[in-house]
């Protein structure tokens, strides 16, 4: 095969090769152009015609030479008519079924190559490819705006051949560049893992800011909560052994609502969350008692809470009333399901709420917060029940958790 190529001048071989690749199993199945000319005059095809096709014009105009170079060539793919006007594929080599055995052989007999420079043509490529084995086609990988992508696919005449190619050691670099060769098969593979990993990694950053996301909405929104609840916490510290939340609400009935009461029984000190102000709940509360606000006669220490104390320590409450609220919502879950109910006898174990053994129903919605209380040791009622009015002692909620 080697010597009889030899008798053909580099041109004649570059239009042979060109035109045998119009009529070849890689390309004619998928040539419409073609196949409609084919069907026009038993599979002849004018030369007149062919010389329409880009790349063969690119190398000759002339009818002859392409003759001449089909004459010469020894693959029996095409054939000439007596008039040397016309050629067509030989009878004698019928087109395969395009099945799928036909397209794995095809992927068999491929080899993908990375690594050519981007300015590089496909007659340079075919130059440096012609010596390393027989090739039916090659196929630059473009871009959407059909920019090569440095990369082709080289399909051998057999199985056999690329399995040869890919063994050379001539073809790890090409002009000083670095190439990555693979079979067909192992590029889809590799493709297909760094599809998944790419999904994964898509998924996981829009997951992550998803919850970048949330969190700076909750910021934000527990900033505007926290800017508008200031002056509305009063701290208190003292012997408070035998007092009660519900010992609070009635310390303070008439002079302020009470939103939140963050105290555990037993405990020395806690904070009272006032749906107004603070100090003017504490003065009225104070002068209804003569000048000393004390609880169960105790003597106790108050203080309205400013500045970054008192932002803390309304982010805790708040964080708690949520908390609360979200245990609240888990257990009606579970009873609606089969589970422990809540009964009117249930009791918490938090913080909060009116009540040393009770705690109160929230909700953290925005600045549409509300922070309600329960009055200790009666019978909890329908969930959606508001606080009464401000003068008065809170509706029946149902019971839940209450911490800081």
């Amino acid at each position: 095969m080697a010597e009889k190529q030899e008798e053909m001048s580099p041109i004649e071989l570059k239009v042979a090769r060109q035109i045998e690749y119009y009529f070849g199993d890689h390309n004619l199945p998928r040539d419409k152009f073609l196949k409609e000319q084919l069907k026009l005059d038993d599979g002849w095809v004018t030369l007149e015609t062919m010389l329409k096709f880009n790349r063969l014009k690119c190398l000759t105009t002339e009818t002859s030479v392409i003759v001449e170079a089909l004459q010469k060539s020894k693959t029996g793919i095409l054939e000439v008519s007596e008039d040397k006007t016309k050629v067509r594929r030989s009878p004698d080599k019928p087109l395969p079924e395009v099945n799928d055995d036909y397209k794995d052989t095809l992927k068999q007999k491929s080899v993908y190559m990375k690594g050519f420079p981007l300015d590089i043509s496909l007659d340079e490529i075919q130059e440096w490819l012609n010596p390393k084995g027989t090739i039916e086609n090659i196929q630059m990988r473009r871009t959407l705006q059909r920019q090569f992508k440095g990369s082709v696919f080289i399909c051998f005449d057999t199985e056999e051949s690329s399995k040869l190619f890919l063994e050379r050691s001539d073809i790890k670099s090409f002009k000083d560049n670095e190439m990555l060769v693979l079979s067909r098969e192992a590029y889809h593979v590799k493709k297909t893992e760094e599809r998944k990993q790419f999904k994964a990694a898509t998924k996981a950053k829009a997951k992550q800011n998803v919850e970048q996301q949330q969190k700076n909405a909750e910021d934000k929104e527990m900033g505007l909560l926290l800017d508008e609840q200031t002056g509305c916490l009063l701290k208190f510290s003292g012997e408070l052994e035998d007092v009660s939340r519900e010992d609070f609400h009635e310390l303070f009935s008439g002079h302020g609502k009470i939103k939140w009461v963050n105290f555990t029984r037993g405990a020395k000190e806690g904070t009272l969350l006032f749906d107004g102000n603070a100090t003017e709940a504490f003065d009225k509360a104070k002068e209804a008692s003569g000048g000393e606000l004390k609880i169960k006669d105790n003597s106790v220490n108050w203080q309205v809470l400013d500045g970054d104390e008192e932002k803390a320590e309304l982010k805790n409450i708040i964080e708690a009333q949520q908390e609360s609220y979200n245990r609240s919502k888990n257990r009606v879950s579970r009873g609606r399901s089969g589970g422990r109910g809540r009964g009117g006898g249930g009791r918490g174990r938090g913080r909060g709420g009116r009540g040393g053994r009770d705690q109160g129903r929230s909700q953290y919605k925005g600045k549409k917060t509300k922070f309600e209380s329960d009055d200790e040791g009666e019978k909890p009622v329908a969930p959606k029940r508001e606080l009464e009015d401000n003068d008065g002692p809170a509706a029946k909620v149902p019971k839940t958790e209450n911490g800081s």
